[in-house]
């Protein structure tokens, strides 16, 4: 598994508390804003944001599909179109796309150790570029 981010160095197997630390660290503004994690195959998780404003994709990489991580519980405070902005770009989410740090870590936990995403987890075809 490789680790890469936005202005910090890539750690190569890294461990569970280094995972946590770094994606808790991220924001949406600033020198860290996105992160992913990638397997020997080329998989991968991605997060773009910070904190309570975090989107999350992954990829599969034998059928280069790429989907965007939902949950059951849109937000009030974001409605459909609200535009994430992070070191990368930008981006518009819908209402249900928009999860919280902690919930990161754990989709990042699931990936790196081959488990079942939580159930509160969906995946729906992203967006293309």
């Amino acid at each position: 598994m490789k680790f890469e981010g936005q202005n910090f160095a890539v750690v190569n197997a890294p461990s569970d508390r280094v995972l946590e630390s770094r994606l808790l660290a991220l924001k949406s503004y600033g020198r860290h804003s996105y992160a992913s994690l990638t397997d020997a195959q080329g998989n991968y998780v991605q997060v773009a944001g910070g904190g309570v404003t975090c989107m999350v994709e992954s990829f599969d990489a034998s059928t280069s599909t790429r989907l965007r991580a939902f949950h059951d519980k849109p937000s009030p405070v974001f409605p459909d179109g609200t535009v994430l902005s992070f070191g990368g770009g930008e981006m518009r989410l819908k209402s249900d796309e928009w999860f919280h740090a902690s919930s990161v870590v754990e989709i990042f936990l699931c990936f790196k150790y081959g488990r079942r995403y939580p159930e509160t987890v969906n995946w729906r075809p992203a967006p293309q570029k």
